[in-house]
This record gives structure tokens, C-alpha cells and sequence, in this order.
């Protein structure tokens, strides 16, 4: 068991916090999307990660693990679960699940690792404490629910694969700025005085880096143990045109995995509505869709600087 801590018996100190019995799920806070990173004093800014929502529930020595529409993943997440052995008695955590690769999170490792049922490579983002000790915290500000978070790491010892989440304060813009030349996918804004709203508002708003989207896969050239590169395409009206390929964000797991789902899909000859050459290719049905991260579109209507992030039956 890890060592008593006194910051479990903060939260009926601060502003906003009330006297509750622990609820079930909490619909989660959402983000809404904006051009710009939001200016001035008022904002937490955060890196947002290429994972999974999840909230962690501990009730009396019981842990719950619910997805963001509130199934119960217990049994699917249960090295996390099992990490949450602190001497707290009810608690709702908010964070997200990832694969941490290279130094960033990735989805397509992430799908991987939970499609070969591979829990150890999985590690869970606190970023925002809803409940504590029969305190709901959702009416307090912001930075007083991450600062008691922030002191519960601190103080129990909680680590891998459980992580605190910190943020920045300060100039959005630059950490944006910051965030796209490193080659981040989004930016999460928050006001620091908010309370928790279970909906989407402008309390929370996201900034995106790059592009994303998903295109029907109308090809694939082999490598020996999967696929080297993804035509992909795209529907405009009834014509399926040609976006270009992709060749990175994948591992050899993944590439496998990705060669397993194509082969099932082979067609004698493209369907795209003006065929392209492409000698090496292996043409397919569009029956399957790659998510695709991107800079943005070429003069000639092909994807720059792509990377996939996953695949999934369109």
C-alpha cells in the first residue's frame, strides 16, 4: 500500500467543492474547436494526446475503469487499474489511455497494443480530478482540481503506467507555435478558473497543429512482412479520386496487421474513377478507411506531409 497522504482531505477546503455521495459516470467535458490558440493570464494550456479517454473510478478499494461513454473497461485496462492502489477511498480521475513512441503519443501503436492485448505498453494521463473523499470538485476552478491531483501524485507515490498530466500557463500562441514545429497534433486550452461542465463549451477549446481525416484505401504497395506504402483516395460526388500514398506511422506489428485486413479486400484493378500508374501496387476494394494526419493539400490534389494513425472498415 502506498503511504498515507493528507492531500486526500483538501478538497473540502476549496471554493466550489460540495458535500456528495459519489456519483456514477461522469459524462466528460469536450473541447470545441478553434483557428487560434486563445491570449492572456486566464488559459492552462496542454499537449493533447493521441489516446483514448478514460475515467478511473475508486469506490472503497473497488476500481472501475469507464470509456468516454461510459462502458466499463475494467478488465480491458486492468494493469491500470491495479497501479490505483492508494490510500484514498473514493475518487473519479479524467485522463486518457496512450502508447508513448519516440517520444510522442501514437494511435496506430495504441490500437496495436490493444488488439494483441499487450497492457504493459500502455500508460494513463491524469489531467483533472472530479471527486474526492465524498467531495464533488466539479463546481471548483480548474487549477485548484489539478493542483489537489498534482499533490495526490506527489504524495502516494502513484507512477507508470499512471502519470500526472501538467500544463503550461502562460502564451497560448507560443505554445502552439511550439507544439507545430515539434510536430504535436492538437493543443488543449482551458480556462484555469472553470468549473467541470459535461459538455462541449468554450471553457475547453482545441487548437489543431496539423490536419486529420480519414480516406478510403484504394491500394498498397508489399514490403516482406506487411505494407511499405497506402494509396489513398478520396469521394468527390460519385468519382473516388486519387489522394496520393502514405508511408509512415506505422511499426512492423502494425504494417502486419494492416497487410492481414488489405489482402481481404484485393481487386483484379483500381476503382478510382481515372486509374493512376502505379506499377508496384496492389489494388483493393475501398471497404477500408486510413486516418490520416496531414499538413494540408498540394496545388494538385495530393495530401503533404502525411502520416497514418490508423485503420478501420469504412
Amino acid at each position: 500500500m502506498a503511504k498515507r497522504t493528507q492531500t486526500r482531505f483538501l478538497a473540502r477546503t476549496i471554493e466550489g467543492s460540495r458535500p456528495s455521495e459519489m456519483p456514477g459516470f461522469v459524462p466528460p467535458q469536450l473541447a470545441t474547436l478553434r483557428s487560434k490558440a486563445p491570449a492572456g493570464d486566464g488559459w492552462l494550456h496542454e499537449i493533447k494526446y493521441d489516446g483514448y479517454r478514460l475515467q478511473i473510478h475508486l469506490n472503497k478499494g473497488t476500481v472501475t475503469v469507464y470509456t468516454r461513454n461510459g462502458l466499463d473497461r475494467t478488465k480491458r485496462f486492468s494493469a491500470i487499474a491495479r497501479s490505483f492502489d492508494i490510500p484514498v477511498e473514493r475518487a473519479i480521475f479524467d485522463g486518457e489511455v496512450v502508447v508513448v513512441k519516440d517520444g510522442r503519443t501514437n494511435f496506430s501503436e495504441l490500437q496495436a497494443a490493444l488488439a494483441g492485448g499487450q497492457q504493459g505498453a500502455l500508460t494513463f494521463l491524469a489531467f483533472d480530478l472530479l471527486f474526492l473523499e465524498g467531495f464533488d470538485l466539479r463546481g471548483a476552478r480548474l487549477i485548484e482540481r489539478k493542483r489537489i491531483l498534482k499533490g495526490l501524485f506527489d504524495e502516494t507515490g502513484l507512477a507508470g503506467p499512471v502519470m500526472y498530466a501538467d500544463h503550461l500557463e502562460g502564451d497560448g500562441a507560443r505554445l502552439f507555435e511550439h507544439a507545430s514545429k515539434l510536430g504535436y497534433e492538437d493543443i488543449i486550452s482551458k480556462k484555469r478558473d472553470a468549473p467541470y461542465r459535461s459538455d462541449r463549451s468554450d471553457a475547453w477549446v482545441k487548437i489543431k497543429c496539423v490536419q486529420r481525416a480519414k480516406f478510403p484505401v484504394v491500394g498498397f504497395v508489399k514490403d516482406p512482412t506487411g505494407v511499405a506504402a497506402l494509396h489513398l483516395g478520396r469521394k468527390q460526388g460519385k468519382d473516388l479520386v486519387y489522394m496520393g500514398k502514405v508511408g509512415t506511422g506505422w511499426s512492423h506489428t502494425v504494417s502486419s496487421q494492416i497487410r492481414k485486413q488489405l489482402d481481404t479486400v484485393v481487386s483484379p484493378k483500381s476503382k478510382l474513377t481515372k486509374p493512376i500508374r502505379a506499377p508496384k501496387a496492389t489494388w483493393t476494394e475501398p471497404k477500408f478507411v486510413a486516418e490520416i494526419e496531414y499538413r494540408d493539400i498540394t496545388a494538385e490534389g495530393l495530401l503533404r506531409a502525411s502520416s497514418f494513425k490508423g485503420l478501420s472498415k469504412a
